[in-house]
């Protein structure tokens, strides 16, 4: 059913997955809100879709649509439910949305619109339509539907991290020295003791990102492991914490990658917020560790992804943001393999609260309608 508000219409998607039917409740797995402009049927559309978070009603929604394009805010079956992601599944969910685009909607040209952490979800779905190439999980296998996905036709990455596993890493607090305490602390590498900084000193930077990378793969050994184990006895998963995940140089020092930020992270004080319970990666499943978060065995690691989308690309990237920096953007586009790609800045945190989100959308119209017929 469509409603008419701001001159925006609005159409709720239900769909299932070829992976997952509807639940006994009524819920469909694949859920989304399509908004267009009145009685138009636009032959150009976005697709937005994130790991975790509910992209239904996307701040850049209805700013497109009011310019004339069609935008599907797009929910997998792990929203709010990140510890039980599994790649290869949220893949042939996008696979659902961008179908009923076509399909359903009449679209002609889809653009893959990739904001914040779903920049690399939906460049894992680009990727992979066009070029299989992810695995599963330990010794699980993939579904057939993977393997047959509609590939987009422009690529767009909008304050994008650049990939779920590197952005965790770059935040773990590695000064973690008992995986099993909140509590347990590695002065030596304590961010937060000022007799580090900051400034943080480069010996001290350097020492300190080798840690985060340590603490990852040690959590990845001890996955790997303790699947293993819990095999042994039938047992095919289980959920654990990591703590401290609020932990990256660059919320207190602004002179590691200058940008127009203020110190802190999207949580407010990175000390609270790191000390708390929220934050990414903070519950996972041994198996959804291993497909979202792990450097060594996650599909869900940007660059190699990147080089294989070869349709044109945009990277916009605000200059303000607390959690995604200049040097991130310009690995993204320096990663794509498109040949007719473009990286442009604008001022703005990392929603556009400060400024609003039409200066987004507007860049984005533009870039899109010279490569639309």
């Amino acid at each position: 059913m469509a409603q008419m508000s701001a001159a925006i219409e609005r159409t709720w998607v239900g769909a299932v997955s070829p992976t997952m039917g509807r639940a006994g409740h009524g819920t469909h797995p694949c859920q989304g809100i399509y908004h267009a402009p009145p009685q138009v049927r636009p032959s150009v559309a976005f697709v937005a879709t994130h790991y975790n978070v509910d992209y239904t009603e996307h701040y850049l929604a209805e700013p497109l649509a009011r310019r004339g394009f069609g935008f599907l805010g797009w929910n997998t079956r792990y929203r709010g439910n990140e510890p039980y992601f599994l790649l290869e599944h949220a893949l042939v969910d996008i696979g659902v949305g961008v179908r009923w685009l076509r399909e359903d909607a009449g679209v002609e040209t889809v653009v893959i619109l990739g904001n914040s952490g779903g920049g690399s979800l939906m460049a894992a779905y680009q990727s992979q339509a066009t070029e299989p190439n992810i695995v599963a999980a330990h010794d699980a296998t993939l579904p057939d539907a993977v393997l047959d996905l509609p590939p987009a036709d422009l690529y767009v990455s909008y304050n994008s991290h650049p990939g779920r596993p590197e952005v965790l890493t770059n935040w773990l607090d590695p000064s973690v020295a008992d995986e099993a305490d909140p509590l347990s602390l590695d002065p030596g590498l304590d961010m937060f003791d000022e007799r580090h900084g900051p400034p943080y000193p480069p010996e001290f930077v350097e020492r300190y990102r080798a840690a985060q990378v340590a603490r990852n793969e040690r959590i990845t050994d001890w996955a790997i492991a303790e699947l293993d184990r819990l095999g042994a006895a039938g047992v095919r998963d289980r959920l654990f914490l990591v703590h401290r995940v609020w932990a990256d140089l660059r919320f207190a020092d602004l002179t590691i990658d200058p940008s127009d930020r203020r110190p802190g992270c999207y949580a407010g004080d990175p000390r609270r917020a790191n000390a708390g319970v929220l934050g990414i990666g903070r519950t996972s499943t041994l198996r959804s560790w291993l497909s979202m978060w792990s450097l060594r065995e996650s599909s869900c690691r940007g660059a190699p992804h990147l080089a294989r989308i070869r349709v044109p690309s945009l990277v916009v990237q605000t200059t303000a943001d607390r959690g995604v920096f200049p040097s991130d953007a310009h690995a993204i586009h320096d990663a794509l393999g498109a040949d007719d790609r473009e990286l442009h800045f604008l001022p703005g945190e990392h929603y556009v609260e400060d400024v609003g989100p039409d200066q987004v959308a507007e860049l984005i119209a533009a870039w899109t309608t010279a490569r639309t017929p």
